[in-house]
């Protein structure tokens, strides 16, 4: 059984929500799991639950990467920590997939110096699955990884991105859009517009032009390109706003009920619209282009987030996520 390693440390609510979302993921999918991190922390926590034997394992790894810290020198300096030391256990084939909640640019870091690149990649990318009012995914690349790009990152984005929307989402000749500022191929900073020329010259990419930040979720495409710093603006925005209006809604719904019979009246729907725009659902994404699968979970996710990061990385192993994306990659 392919087994999961999970920094243990990694996250605003580690280590409790982390084992916490370990042990959910092991009783309610038989996932063998590795936590990685302080041995005496981590034991602890895991004496609060009873679970199968034999399925949670403890790495002990002496050091933590914090959120503040700088991703590079961090994971240089400190070799022992636990980001690393799970990076290093999925390039030693002793677990399938890395999953951490922790400093992204720390796990692109630990990813890239562990895993390497997928040949032909200079930059790999994080692809967040959105939630969309049709029901349909689209793929936001790079949500977060680069924070400064190059216009030939965004089109090697759009190459992992298609890959990963026709091998793993099922998308058949997936379209793919550039975020903008406007839909003309004028529009845009130096980066967008050479970019959008470079995307456009591709044969091989269903290019469908720019799209602006409102049409994120509603365009007529299936991948959404940008770099780094934009694309993690944009998605916190969209959790932001989405949080927002949930709370607001459910407010209004408190103050003003329906009554029937006497009881309260839940608007119908509800429960499964605050399914759709809550994170924790789809628990982490892919960092596309190095040579491992490395799941990226938000900072603050607490256990169901873990629980479905850890599902959503074992899946990739079992659907042999890696090898998709090599041989998608050959050629391009």
């Amino acid at each position: 059984m392919r087994m999961i390693a999970v920094d243990a440390m990694g996250g605003d609510y580690a280590p409790e929500e982390i084992v916490k979302g370990a042990v959910d993921a092991v009783i309610s999918d038989g996932i063998k799991v590795i936590l990685v991190g302080s041995e005496k922390a981590v034991q602890e926590e895991l004496k609060k639950y009873s679970y199968p034997s034999g399925l949670i394992s403890v790495v002990h790894a002496s050091e933590s990467i914090g959120m503040d810290e700088h991703p590079a020198k961090a994971v240089r300096r400190k070799k022992d920590a636990s980001l690393v030391v799970a990076a290093r256990l999925v390039k030693n084939g002793q677990a399938a997939a890395l999953v951490s909640a922790g400093n992204t640019g720390a796990q692109m870091a630990a990813s890239l110096f562990e895993l390497g690149r997928i040949p032909g990649i200079e930059r790999p990318g994080i692809a967040t699955v959105l939630p969309c009012p049709d029901g349909l995914p689209r793929v936001l690349i790079d949500s977060g990884a680069n924070a400064d790009a190059k216009a030939r990152h965004l089109l090697q984005f759009a190459y992992l991105g298609s890959v990963f929307a026709e091998s793993v989402l099922r998308i058949e000749n997936p379209r793919v859009a550039l975020l903008s500022v406007g839909s003309e191929p004028s529009k845009g900073n130096e980066l967008v517009v050479e970019a959008h020329h470079l995307l456009k010259k591709a044969g091989d990419l269903n290019f469908v032009g720019n799209v602006e930040s409102r049409e994120l979720m509603t365009a007529d495409a299936d991948i959404v390109v940008c770099d780094g710093f934009v694309g993690n603006i944009t998605l916190k925005a969209v959790e932001g706003i989405a949080t927002a209006l949930m709370s607001m809604i459910k407010e209004e719904l408190t103050k003003n009920p329906l009554r029937v019979c006497g009881g309260f009246l839940v608007k119908p729907g509800l429960k499964e619209l605050t399914k759709k725009v809550d994170y924790s659902e789809y628990g982490g994404a892919p960092l596309l282009g190095v040579e491992g699968i490395s799941i990226i979970c938000h900072g603050t996710s607490r256990a169901r987030a873990v629980k479905n990061a850890i599902h959503y990385a074992y899946q990739a192993a079992q659907s042999d996520l890696l090898d998709v994306m090599r041989r998608g990659l050959i050629d391009k």
